[in-house]
């Protein structure tokens, strides 16, 4: 017996839900379709009705992932508005550095991404090329000082969860943030 539309874009959201947490909690590499399978309920040879490979999924739950990111940052922030003294200030918290598994997927998965197919990775490329245009746009039109504004973000944020020192990596955060916002002085 076949199943409806409705029951396979359930099915479908359940799988990439799960992938995307998985994703999000241990990386790319953290996924296996046979696991991820059995998580959402489902039969492992059913995955292919949903996705054309391992890769395909990967982009769609990377996809999802950067997403959910971007959308807890920006209601963390409290407004989608791109002003730049409320997100440098924001990205650079401890509380975003605290939140691996929720905060900005970017940071988090920069690593793995550079790593994988380049579906997974354009993916990733276009959510990079979203942020620096919101910067750009915050800078009132400075999209070389916007690009670097990006790099340095997600560049301290990654540093800033590496150390083991909470010392130094709050340093990190208020170097960063310090020299990004008088960045802001000179647009």
């Amino acid at each position: 017996m076949g199943h409806s539309q409705a029951d396979k874009m359930r099915s479908r959201e359940r799988i990439l839900s799960e992938a995307a947490e998985q994703i999000r909690d241990g990386g790319l590499e953290s996924v296996s379709v046979g696991k991820l399978m059995r998580r959402a309920n489902l039969t492992h040879g059913g995955f292919y009705g949903h996705f054309a490979s391992r890769a395909d999924l990967l982009a769609h739950a990377l996809e999802r992932a950067l997403d959910d990111g971007a959308t807890a940052f920006e209601a963390k922030k409290g407004s989608t508005h791109p002003d730049y003294a409320v997100t440098v200030k924001s990205y650079l918290s401890r509380k975003h550095r605290d939140s691996r598994t929720t905060g900005c997927a970017i940071a988090a998965l920069a690593g793995d991404v550079a790593r994988a197919e380049e579906p997974v990775r354009e993916v990733m490329s276009a959510h990079i090329e979203q942020f620096v245009a919101r910067m750009d746009r915050a800078l009132g039109g400075a999209p070389e000082k916007a690009l670097f504004a990006v790099s340095a973000l997600i560049g301290a944020l990654v540093v800033s969860r590496v150390m083991a020192d909470e010392k130094q990596s709050d340093a990190v955060l208020a170097a960063a943030k310090r020299e990004l916002l008088a960045l802001e002085e000179n647009c």
